[in-house]
């Protein structure tokens, strides 16, 4: 689709110029937002009829952008939001939130005016250009943090990020090490290995040889089982009475 571009647009051409687009960029864009129309016969001759007004206009807009950009240029904005320990938000930051931000400082900034392709998801320092004009741009920073101390830390050029991951690895490392301590024990051996003393091994030996003493053998043990039963029949048994002598015969 062919456009009469109404105001400068970046990488695309300056007032008055026809360009050729996609018809989805015209249609979603350039044509709802004002910056272009639609190159037919009708609207050629009526912009030629409105050049030297959108002109003057967009004179005016330039400089009122520009009284803005000396003050704005180079300003940084602080954003307080939670976020874990390697940095990442519970969330993100978006235009709305910048622009909220700026209109806190007094600064007019409409949201479509930030330029940010996608939300801020880490704390740290962001530099974002903000487009006060077709013309006319900006830098900012935006100093997303924890807290207020942490914001002026990072403005003084620390990394948080890789600071809160060290000390995530070093406790880590000291959670590591506490546990083998508790697990092996003071003297570097585990609890349910730990050998006896000396001294407490030899009563353990010495009480252990004495019960075996005082204990039958299994041997002897199936011997008075087998012997049992005899003596217990012998001494069941009556003695025999001696048989009477019959006395001679004369």
């Amino acid at each position: 689709m062919e456009v009469i571009l109404i105001e400068r647009v970046a990488k695309l051409g300056q007032i008055g110029e026809v360009v050729r687009v996609r018809s989805g960029f015209a249609r979603n864009f350039l044509l709802p937002q004002g910056k272009a129309l639609r190159a037919t016969k009708e609207n050629r001759e009526r912009f030629e009829s409105i050049r030297a007004e959108l002109e003057a206009k967009n004179a005016h807009k330039k400089s009122g952008a520009d009284v803005v950009a000396k003050s704005l240029d180079g300003q940084s904005f602080v954003l307080i939001r939670q976020a874990g320990e390697n940095g990442q938000l519970y969330g993100s930051v978006s235009a709305r939130d910048i622009m909220q931000a700026l209109s806190a400082k007094e600064f007019e900034v409409s949201r479509q005016q930030i330029v940010l392709n996608m939300p801020i998801k880490t704390i740290g320092l962001h530099k974002l250009p903000v487009e006060l004009h077709p013309e006319v741009e900006v830098i900012i920073t935006v100093n997303v943090a924890r807290s207020p101390d942490e914001a002026a830390r990072q403005a003084k050029g620390e990394d948080l990020r890789i600071a809160r991951s060290d000390e995530e690895e070093a406790r880590a490392e000291a959670g590591i090490a506490a546990g083998k301590f508790f697990e092996r024990g003071e003297d570097g051996e585990p609890p349910r290995e730990r050998k006896p003393r000396r001294e407490n091994r030899v009563k353990a030996e010495d009480k252990a040889d004495a019960e075996a003493d005082a204990k039958p053998t299994a041997k002897a043990l199936r011997g008075q089982k087998q012997a049992s039963p005899a003596a217990g029949e012998a001494d069941a048994k009556p003695a025999k009475k001696p048989k009477k002598e019959k006395p001679a015969k004369e």
